[in-house]
């Protein structure tokens, strides 16, 4: 049995360039559908968030006409009622990479408020990219790797990334409304920003770290954490 570190945001809105919040949290299907994935298979997962506060879930991750019909969405919200991990978090700045065999970030535009500058996600980021270790990241979730620089300089330059595109942020309306995009950042890391189709299932694999570009990714994301943890 592998024990599996999810990262989860903390926040509850996400600030936009008027000044203005707009409501957020993290995104049910980038939780759910790994969660259900890896404990079915008889691993053990460890919520950890900043401050260890309760990650809330973004409502609209919720509504039938995100999640994709309105089964799919009482199915999500069963699995995050079931999830005891996600009610009782561990703080982010204990925990250690040492503890567990792999680790994973679900997005949501949360990361865009929160992660993109906590120091302790930066460290176990660093780390677990040093370690060869599982690193599964999806959708806004890269935006941690924003919080890897030192001096400037992120390990993770060089690498094959994806993550929420500039065309999919202005998809639901909130890219102009950005203070920045996640795209744009991360090509400026240094990361090589590869990309698919918009809304469709895109992942990439570089080494030991596993992106996702969006929701429907996650899913896709869970399977290949599972087959490089049996």
């Amino acid at each position: 049995m592998a024990k599996i570190l999810f990262v989860v945001s903390a926040a509850t809105y996400w600030t936009l360039k008027d000044g203005t919040r707009h409501a957020t949290g993290y995104w049910a299907e980038e939780f759910a559908a790994p969660y259900k994935a890896v404990t079915e298979a008889g691993h053990q997962v460890v919520v950890a968030t900043p401050g260890g506060v309760v990650p809330t879930v973004d409502m609209m991750s919720l509504r039938p006409d995100m999640a994709g019909s309105a089964q799919i969405a009482l199915d999500l919200e069963g699995v995050i009622r079931s999830a005891e991990e996600i009610r009782r978090p561990i703080e982010l700045a204990d925990a250690r990479l040492e503890d567990y065999d792999a680790v994973y970030f679900p997005g949501g535009h949360g990361p865009m408020e929160d992660l993109w500058t906590d120091a302790d996600a930066g460290r176990l980021l660093t780390a677990a990219l040093a370690s060869g270790k599982p690193l599964a990241v999806v959708c806004h979730a890269p935006a941690a790797l924003l919080a890897t620089r030192v001096r400037g300089v992120s390990p993770f330059a060089g690498y094959r990334v994806t993550a929420f595109t500039n065309d999919e942020e202005d998809g639901v309306g909130l890219a102009s409304r950005a203070r920045w995009l996640l795209e744009d950042e991360l090509k400026e890391l240094g990361v090589e920003f590869v990309r698919g189709e918009i809304w469709k299932p895109y992942t990439v694999v570089d080494r030991n770290l596993y992106t996702g570009q969006n929701p429907a990714s996650a899913a896709v994301l869970a399977k290949q954490l599972l087959e490089v943890l049996v």
